[in-house]
């Protein structure tokens, strides 16, 4: 038995309730007052979800209530077809047997088949087919009249065909393959009506002799065959394979969308088995959950009393955070009054102080409670200027303060003096009444020395711009206004924006400057980002300026402007002596060259001459021995002409030998065209022969296969080569060297440098006595030589001319071992025509170059 506690004693607390209070005790009070509020609200939301859950599982109880009827009424629906076509083809099946037992003929069947029909309204023909497709007999059904003409024609589609893709011949085809009855397809028949068949076999002696055709109207079977109270509740619908309709037990109104049920039951049309669905449509009776007016009046309710509850909750929260925010503001408005650096001054309206922060005092040296409470004059006013700060005061206090500060003196308590700045603001209270004058005071004495010290930086710095020969200005980018322009600027180009653009940018002095302030007045510049203009530099250039008659060398780079646009620098310096200079030193170097020439054909007078003796010897010989012999009449026609033709050849050969030396020397501005390495070489080769037989010096020449064109002044580059090959023929001849050391080695062939790319080596070799090696280092300066006679400018204007190509000129000994056996002088031109090729390219090309051609030379 259970033990009854006694009367008036209190029952022990469960273990869950010792937990629960000790939770709730370990709680602050504010989380307290949370839960509090938190658990109504948790009660109305889940007493919500319970109403909801309730509403959600009816509606699902009578959603599958409302399913399990559809689908019994369907399978009701399918069991009565099935049962109706089952007996017809019971009676079909019949009637075949009699007509293959010949027990009926043409007008036993129409007896047979009146006797059925009339109670199978569905029933729209029977065809009796013979083998090869001819009907025999056909019975119409007493309702299917219409388009009699039509049946047992071509173009009947209840009668098979043979090849013909109908689904009449397609059942004929299985049932006299299979020898079962088939079902065909659905059709449209020829009275618009959705029909399908059902074909038996007439099998005599196994053999197949016809079918007998059963054709159902769909709508007739589902009308006369589902029962009356199926299709009172639902609809039923025939369907294709294609999910088409066929037939419904309810007919929509024309141009009406139906209405969509919300439940549907599809079963085969058995035993039919020709694709044909029969379907049941269900629509729901009862409101859903969401139109459910008592659902909605329970939800309001619920939704009212979790919004009175958050009000609540919201309203206690905001009290509790507006004493916190109370708290942070004074804690805010401390700590802010200790850490400026501004001095806070307030006064009433009469002038006494009320207020000092940490920061005043720090800054004056006096306590708040030696300033609080005075009236002026102030401790810490200069004893020196005591009537102008009253003067000041009374200003401050009538409301005259300018916006813009006032710069005045404090006193520090050490006496000591430093500069101020002091802004002024009404001080008015929470109704909106003014009860004194705010006053900020800052320390402006390092900001003044600074001032001062940038003032003076800016005097100096715009001195040395004025200063300067070249004109420097600056352009602003977005506005087209000249910022700023020094003396030489102005002296040259007046105060004109546009000038600068022309110089900048090559414009046309003569076009108008572009308004920006027009539709086509569009700023180049705009959209992009201006750090990466002014990191970007420009390359400098020449420009000439008509109206001064001056060349200027333009250097321009972006910056920022001191408040934040981005301009355009440009500094244009006057740079027309240098060119003059440069001009004079070009018309120099090609008298130079000119001269060179001359020296050059001058040292082989005689030896021209000697080569111009020789076909003029020539001549005068074979004229002379013409006029003794014509004389003579001795002489015949054909030894006349072969005399005429031997003189004439000498004379084109002096012709040859002046015109070549006619070129050499022809005066002509230097010009740079296409020319092939070969030909230079020929026509140098054919001038310094002269000299190189005169001193028995020999040469032997070697021009790679192949070799890419080059973009040269022909002349200059023959004039490089006669000097090489001379001083080496002079230099041989000078050292008297037996005759197996006196010849030259002329070289032409490609080369690939890292450095240099590709280029085409020249070099000249001889077996002469070489070079000293302080000879070596001063060989290119001008007027050193080492000949006696010599004036020392030919291998410096060869220099000048090979570097002036962009090429490279070099001299060194020829050892055997550490014996000097020659001396050779080489240098390079690059490959350039009018398309460079790339790196790689030139590379394959100098590569195909080298290779030897089909004679073996490379």
């Amino acid at each position: 038995m259970q033990s009854v506690p006694e009367s008036g004693t209190t029952p022990s607390p469960s273990w869950t309730q010792r937990v629960f209070g000790r939770w709730w005790r370990s709680q602050s009070p504010s989380r307290q007052d949370r839960f509090a509020t938190l658990g109504p609200l948790v009660s109305v939301l889940l007493f919500l979800a319970a109403i909801v859950a309730a509403f959600w599982t009816l509606r699902n109880e009578e959603i599958e209530r409302a399913t399990d009827a559809v689908r019994r009424d369907t399978e009701v629906a399918q069991q009565q077809i099935r049962s109706r076509l089952s007996e017809d083809q019971e009676l079909m099946v019949r009637l075949t047997r009699d007509i293959v037992t010949h027990d009926v003929d043409t007008d036993s069947f129409f007896t047979q088949t009146a006797a059925f029909a009339p109670a199978r309204p569905e029933l729209t023909q029977v065809i009796w087919l013979n083998a090869d497709r001819t009907p025999r007999a056909t019975f119409l059904g007493s309702i299917f009249r219409g388009a009699a003409s039509l049946r047992n024609s071509a173009e009947d589609p209840s009668l098979p065909h043979q090849g013909a893709n109908t689904a009449s011949e397609a059942a004929f085809t299985a049932a006299r393959n299979t020898h079962v009855p088939q079902f065909s397809k659905p059709f449209i028949d020829v009275d618009g009506t959705a029909v399908f068949q059902v074909q038996i076999p007439l099998i005599s002696h196994t053999a197949f002799v016809g079918t007998l055709v059963a054709e159902y109207s769909i709508e007739a079977l589902l009308r006369h065959a589902v029962p009356e109270e199926v299709t009172k509740r639902r609809a039923i619908e025939v369907l294709d394979e294609h999910e088409e309709l066929l037939a419904s037990t309810i007919t929509s109104m024309p141009g009406r969308p139906s209405a969509v049920p919300s439940i549907a039951f599809e079963a085969p049309l058995a035993p039919a088995s020709n694709g044909l669905i029969l379907r049941g449509l269900g629509y729901r009776t009862s409101i859903g959950l969401i139109a459910n007016s008592l659902f909605w009046m329970v939800l309001a309710l619920s939704g009212l009393t979790v919004w009175m509850l958050l009000g609540t909750w919201r309203h206690v929260r905001r009290r509790a955070q507006i004493q916190q925010a109370l708290v942070h503001e004074t804690n805010f408005r401390r700590a802010m009054e200790n850490s400026m650096l501004t001095g806070m001054r307030a006064m009433d309206m009469e002038g006494r102080i009320t207020y000092v922060n940490p920061a005043f005092c720090a800054m004056t040296g006096f306590s708040d409670n030696e300033l609080v409470g005075k009236l002026p004059p102030f401790p810490h006013w200069p004893h020196d200027r005591i009537e102008e700060n009253a003067r000041l005061l009374q200003q401050e206090l009538q409301g005259r303060s300018p916006a813009g500060g006032i710069e005045v003196k404090i006193m520090r308590k050490d006496g000591s003096i430093f500069d101020a700045r002091m802004y002024v603001s009404p001080l008015i209270d929470a109704k909106g009444v003014q009860t004194g004058w705010m006053t900020s005071v800052t320390n402006i004495t390092e900001a003044k020395r600074v001032r001062d010290q940038l003032s003076a930086s800016h005097e100096r710095f715009t001195t040395v711009l004025e200063g300067l020969d070249a004109a420097v200005s600056v352009l602003s980018v977005q506005q087209g206004q000249l910022l700023f322009a020094n003396r030489s600027y102005r002296l040259w180009f007046g105060s004109d924006a546009h000038i600068h653009a022309v110089l900048a940018g090559g414009i046309d002095a003569n076009m108008p400057p572009p308004d920006l302030d027009t539709e086509d007045g569009v700023d180049g510049y705009s959209g992009l980002p201006a750090n990466e203009l002014t990191e970007a530099g420009t390359s400098p250039r020449e420009v000439f300026v008509e109206t001064l008659d001056k060349w200027f060398d333009v250097r321009a780079r972006y910056l920022q402007w001191t408040d934040g646009r981005l301009a355009q620098m440009l500094i244009a310096t006057d740079i027309t002596a240098r060119l003059r200079a440069e001009q004079l030193a070009q018309q120099q170097a090609d008298r130079a060259h000119f001269t060179s020439r001359l020296i050059a054909v001058g040292e082989m007078a005689s030896s021209v001459a000697h080569e111009l003796n020789q076909p003029l010897t020539a001549i005068s010989n074979y004229c002379s021995g013409m006029v003794s012999r014509v004389r003579n009449e001795s002489i015949g026609q054909e030894d006349l002409i072969a005399a005429l033709q031997k003189t004439a050849k000498q004379a084109e050969r002096a012709g040859h030998i002046i015109h070549r030396i006619r070129n050499f020397v022809k005066r002509r501005e230097p010009q740079r065209q296409v020319a092939q390495a070969r030909e230079m070489v020929e026509d140098a080769v054919e001038l310094a022969s002269i000299e190189l037989r005169r001193r028995n010096v020999g040469i032997q020449v070697y021009v790679a296969q192949r070799l890419p064109p080059l973009l040269v002044d022909p002349i200059l580059i023959e004039q490089v080569l006669l000097n090489l090959l001379k001083n080496a023929a002079e230099a041989i001849d000078g050292a008297q060297l037996p005759l197996l050391r006196r010849h030259i080695e002329l070289r032409v062939v490609p080369r690939y440098t890292p450095d240099e790319g590709g280029v085409i080596e020249f070099s000249v070799n001889d077996k002469g006595p070489g070079l000293k090696d302080d000879v070596l280092n001063r060989l290119y300066e001008a007027f050193f030589s080492t000949k006696v006679e010599g004036m020392g400018i030919g291998l410096s204007l060869c220099r000048s001319i090979i570097e002036s190509h962009r090429g490279r000129i070099r001299a060194q000994n020829l050892y055997n071992g550490s014996t000097v056996v020659g001396c050779s002088f080489s240098f390079t031109l690059p490959v350039e025509t009018t398309q460079r090729v790339d790196s790689a390219n030139a590379l394959s090309t100098f590569e195909a170059a080298a290779e030897p051609d089909a004679n073996g030379n490379e």
